[in-house]
């Protein structure tokens, strides 16, 4: 080998600061050796012990490493580096031992399943935990922050512009809910509101609060069908589905985020709207919303079979294509939820005060502004 052709300056990096020591690389049968002043002795490096790293030190030039040590020799012209690169035959062989990289590879397999298992077990148990756990005051506040989301997220372009404020309306609705409310133990008070979207949907948010869609008031023939799914949706705000369903959806950031107080934004609080409005709660939860609201509505001195007539114009209207009704006519079937609620009325036919007048009944359906006369008389044509 011509030593005096092979041999060139270099930086080099011991390892132990972060100090660039410009050292000469010379060449050997079987190695090289970096000399240079102020870091120590020289060091050589064999062949066979030399590696490439990944990153090129400059644009035309290579980095390069020795087996188990910690140097770091940088070479900055292309034509140097194929002079070393050309003496050593393991430049990419890793070395990391078999047994080692089956390890990490468990790792990684453990990583994922640890994943999977906070995701679909560990989250949803703390969720239930945590709802019970979280402060009142700081459930009412996500609600509101909720209900902000939600009013975007079914068409509402600024706060409050889907929100009907008949004050007669009001009148009515707030007579339901605490003819209601006085029954239901609730941990918080209880909010109702109307939003003027024609989709027959309610549902409940954390904290208290309740929403009802104008088009679900339309499609009530009485107002006690109103009050026993104002009923359903109390037994929700009871049981504290809402929160447990809004911890689901946020995952464990929104978890960490709900308990101390700093709620998701962005696309996560557009998730959680969805969820709320969806609300696809549990077989066991829907059924203890539904016996809550047969339970709230005899201590109102309510008839429940109201309910089930609600149940049953579901079915007729949408059979099994349910769309945001997926909450209210989810498991068990309608049929068997009116058959429960029928079975569940204390008041049958006999006499009770109803829960508006008709008067107030016409100003709850008209919360939203006065009534189309035009389909009005559609609607009793048909």
């Amino acid at each position: 080998m011509n030593t005096s052709n092979d041999s060139f300056k270099a930086e080099f990096y011991d390892g132990s600061s972060a100090r660039a020591y410009t050292v000469t690389v010379r060449f050997t049968d079987a190695s090289i050796k970096i000399s240079g002043r102020g870091f120590g002795r020289a060091r050589e490096w064999v062949f066979d012990d030399i590696r490439q790293i990944r990153d090129e030190a400059g644009q035309a030039g290579a980095s390069f490493r020795v087996k188990d040590g910690l140097g770091r020799l940088n070479i900055s012209t292309l034509e140097q580096a194929t002079i070393l690169q050309d003496h050593c035959a393991n430049l990419k062989q890793s070395d990391i031992p078999k047994s080692a990289m089956m390890r990490i590879t468990g790792w990684g397999i453990g990583a994922v399943a640890s994943v999977v298992v906070i995701m679909f077990v560990i989250i949803p148990a703390l969720s239930d935990t945590l709802a019970t756990m979280i402060p009142v005051e700081r459930e009412v506040a996500l609600g509101r922050q909720s209900l902000k989301q939600i009013e975007r997220f079914v068409g509402g372009r600024k706060k409050g512009d889907l929100i009907c404020r008949s004050e007669a309306g009001q009148a009515a609705l707030e007579k339901m809910t605490a003819r209601l409310a006085a029954h239901a133990n609730s941990p918080y008070p209880v909010s109702v509101r109307v939003f003027d979207t024609q989709m027959p949907n309610a549902f409940a948010v954390p904290g208290g609060h309740i929403v009802l869609f104008n088009g679900l008031i339309k499609d009530a023939k009485s107002p006690e069908e109103v009050a026993g799914v104002l009923g359903h949706e109390m037994g929700h705000v009871v049981h504290r589905d809402p929160t447990r369903l809004t911890l689901r959806s946020a995952g464990s950031v929104g978890i960490l985020g709900m308990v101390f107080g700093d709620f998701a934004g962005g696309t996560a609080a557009l998730v959680i709207a969805e969820r709320l409005i969806a609300a696809d709660y549990s077989q066991d939860a829907e059924s203890d919303a539904d016996e809550f609201a047969h339970g709230l509505m005899a201590d109102a001195g309510l008839p429940s079979a109201p309910l089930a007539d609600f149940f049953d114009s579901l079915s007729a209207k949408f059979g099994d294509d349910r769309g945001f009704l997926s909450h209210i006519a989810s498991h068990p079937d309608l049929s068997g939820r009116a058959a429960q609620a029928r079975a569940a009325d204390t008041i049958g036919d006999a006499a009770f005060e109803p829960v508006l007048t008709a008067s107030e009944w016409q100003d709850l359906r008209q919360i939203c502004g006065k009534d189309d006369p035009k389909k009005d008389a559609d609607k009793k044509d048909k």
